[in-house]
């Protein structure tokens, strides 16, 4: 029968276990569990057969344990199980340990950080509870088999000191295998231990080759300026480009702020400095409002896309505060944007714009219903100063600045009757002011006040059927009406305009203020779906818009020109098995297309597909002097634990040739992940070349933060 000993305290000098030195609590009482404990006459206590102690956290398996009373030293027998905490484990064949455990002798020791790497020595030295110095050892993350076949990856040296409290792990004489086979030596290295979140030091490098910039390679450094800031230096070299990259983070008590940038010199445009600057941010602030930066910028039109720091034809940058509550929301915008497009002009576009909105909301208990109050202010300036057409022909004048100010007043209330009837009443006026300057074309200060209604219709009508099966069939009408004739003010926003299911039943469907639709409009539709608890879920929605008078300011690919709009289709479909789909397409009267887009996604056991296509007729309002026709595929397969491969095709069908593709490969498993893809652009214009680009990475699981996925755990079996 074992014999069981509870709470023996540390004054009792029976077992005395400590706590390390970097624990600040005070010692518990050890609990010894052994099947025969007993003291010699040399004043030995012996513990033996099914041992197991006990004390802060750390726990000792073993055969048997001998504690000399005299020296105050632990002599354990084999095989040995010692557990500190969650995240290490010490296996051995024997111990000669001080009574705190803090100083000792292991050999044929094991050690086992965070359940993933692995560090077998021939003998083990405890130093103070910090240090572990290992002797002729062999470090891994890789599974080890029993069969005596060598692990995919190891590091021997001739000693590793283990640095508990700073979690690094110093190597002398070094040397890393790969299926046993010794691949490159160091004489001295420095890694993190899993368990370290951010540790300065060389972090993976990557190797990256384009047709433009030839094979480089990439060496990130990583800095630890804090507990909250760290910068990251990477140099990239290549054949033809000499580049630093650099990285800066730092977190806040209510906020962070990021900035990354590169400075190159290279062989594509020689002389010349060339280089990057992003940087983002956001802070909570007082009050609950909330204030978010993000800086973009570079030195010329084809730097960011030849490096593959940014694959957009603009850059924006804007510093916003908002605060968003219950009736309440607020927000200021200041943006400052540039085109990379090798055709634009960027003195003659609108590059710095101001937007500022305030809206309320009150429930007034006399009349009931929603009282929306809401002011918006916007500017717009242009760097050019003509104020009559220059050289762009795509704009009429090319130093045009516009400030406009809206205000509204709406009142909005729903009645639902017992028959199933809803019924929507909104009810508003609006003002708006306009301020042109530097433009010879317009008069500089227009203003108005237009007033407003709506009402709209609903009949919902539910069906239920067998198994849980819903369907959900909706007429709907809406008539509205606004006031007044439309200002002469010149069109710079609201260029672009769609006829959707979302604005269906909208008072303007123009995007922005500068454009609403006057006059009587109509609009009526017809909602379907069904839904189905298995997975097989339909949404099907038509519609129409009807108006007193054609609006000219209403492109041919709107949908909406005319009295009566294009016919709206919109579908959505999705099934027990993955699928989905989305479609949307306007018809005009000839059943012709004027819009088409259609998505789709197919998530299955191994994989995941997912596409797109869009059609849009030529249009020379929106300056789409050709049809567009366009498919987006995407999609990843897993062909077994370990092995996935990857791709995505962009296929522009009007130009018979590809935009885009991509392929990429890449293998995990429980110690390493690597990757390669490789990237082709066929896009070219005077600033942007067609390019290839290559990329392979390595990485080594089991070192800082990262860890691997039980799902990728290789197995021993042949």
């Amino acid at each position: 029968m074992r014999a069981v000993f509870l709470s023996l305290v540390l004054a009792l000098v029976l077992l005395p276990l400590r706590l390390s030195a970097q624990e600040a609590a005070a010692p518990q009482p050890a609990i010894l569990i052994a099947d025969e404990v007993f003291i010699t006459a040399d004043r030995l206590l012996v513990a033996q057969g099914n041992v197991e102690a006990f004390q802060n956290g750390t726990r000792i398996k073993a055969r048997a344990i001998r504690y000399d009373q005299n020296t105050g030293g632990l002599t354990i027998e084999g095989p040995i199980t010692l557990t500190e905490g969650a995240d290490t484990i010490i296996l051995a064949d024997a111990a000669e340990l001080s009574s705190d455990l803090r100083n000792g002798l292991l050999t044929g020791a094991r050690i086992i950080l965070a359940q993933q790497l692995q560090m077998a020595a021939a003998q083990v030295d405890r130093v103070n509870g910090r240090y572990d110095q290992l002797s002729k050892v062999s470090v891994t993350s890789c599974q080890i088999c029993t069969d005596g076949s060598p692990p995919l990856w190891q590091i021997r040296a001739r000693r590793i000191v283990h640095d508990k409290l700073e979690q690094q792990l110093y190597f002398d004489q070094a040397q890393f295998r790969i299926l046993n086979i010794p691949v490159f030596y160091l004489p001295r290295l420095r890694l993190p231990g899993p368990g370290l979140q951010r540790a300065t030091g060389f972090l993976v490098p990557s190797i990256r080759s384009t047709s433009q910039l030839g094979t480089g390679l990439k060496i990130p450094y990583f800095i630890k300026l804090g507990d909250h800031r760290d910068l990251t230096v990477t140099p990239y070299l290549s054949s033809v480009t000499r580049t630093l990259e650099l990285r800066y983070r730092q977190a806040f008590r209510r906020g962070r702020i990021s900035f990354d940038g590169a400075i190159t010199r290279d062989d594509q445009r020689p002389g010349q400095l060339r280089g990057y600057f992003f940087g983002r941010g956001d802070f909570n602030l007082e009050r609950g409002y909330t204030l978010s930066f993000d800086i973009e910028s570079t030195t010329d039109r084809a730097y960011l896309n030849e490096y593959g720091y940014l694959l957009e034809d603009r850059l924006e940058s804007n510093v916003t505060i908002t605060r968003a509550r219950r009736d309440e929301f607020v927000r200021g915008t200041l943006y400052n944007f540039e085109s990379l497009r090798a055709d634009d002009i960027n003195d003659n576009l609108a590059t710095v714009v101001l937007d500022i909105e305030y809206e309320r909301r009150f429930f007034p208990k006399r009349f009931g219903g929603e009282l929306r109050f809401a002011i918006e202010a916007h500017s717009h300036r242009r760097n050019s100063d003509l104020s009559t057409d220059g050289p762009d022909p795509d704009l009429e004048v090319d130093g045009r600045d516009v400030t406009r100010l809206h205000g509204r007043v709406d009142w909005m209330r729903r009645f639902t009757w017992s028959n199933g009837l809803v019924a929507d009443v909104q009810a508003g006026v609006g003002a708006h002011l306009f301020d042109i300057t530097q433009d010879a074309t317009f008069e500089q200060n227009h203003s108005e006040i237009v007033p407003r209604a709506a009402l709209s219709l609903r009949y919902p009508m539910l069906r239920r059927g067998a198994g849980g099966v819903t369907q959900l069939l909706e007429p709907l009408a809406q008539i509205g009406w606004v006031g007044g004739a439309r200002l002469r003010v010149p069109n710079d926003e609201s260029t672009r305009i769609e006829l959707d299911e979302g604005n269906l039943l909208s008072l303007s469907r123009f995007p922005r203020p500068d454009r609403r639709e006057r006059g009587t409009v109509a609009a009526v539709g017809l909602n379907w779906s069904r839904q189905n608890p298995k997975g097989w879920d339909t949404h099907i929605s038509l519609g129409q818009v009807y108006r007193s008078s054609a609006d000219p300011d209403f492109s041919a690919s709107s949908g909406l020109r005319g009295t009566s709009s294009d016919f709206l289709i919109a579908a959505q479909v999705k099934t027990q098995n993955g699928i989905s789909l989305t479609g949307r397409s306007l018809l005009d009267n000839d059943f012709s297309l004027t819009k088409a887009e259609l998505r789709g996604g197919w998530a299955f056991g191994k994989g995941s597909l997912g596409g797109s296509y869009v059609w849009l007729n030529a249009d020379p309002v929106e300056d789409r002097a050709a049809a567009v026709s366009e498919i987006l595929l995407a999609g990843s397969y897993d062909i077994n634990r370990h092995w996935r491969l990857s791709g995505n095709w962009r296929f522009n069908v009007a130009d018979d040739r590809a935009a885009t593709a991509g392929f990429g490969l890449s293998y995990n498993n429980e110690c390493v992940a690597v990757d390669l893809t490789v990237a082709r652009s066929y896009s070219s214009s005077t600033s942007v070349e067609p390019t290839t680009n290559f990329g392979f990475n390595i990485g080594m699981r089991g070192f800082a933060a990262s860890s691997g996925n039980q799902q990728y755990i290789r197995s021993c079996q042949r």
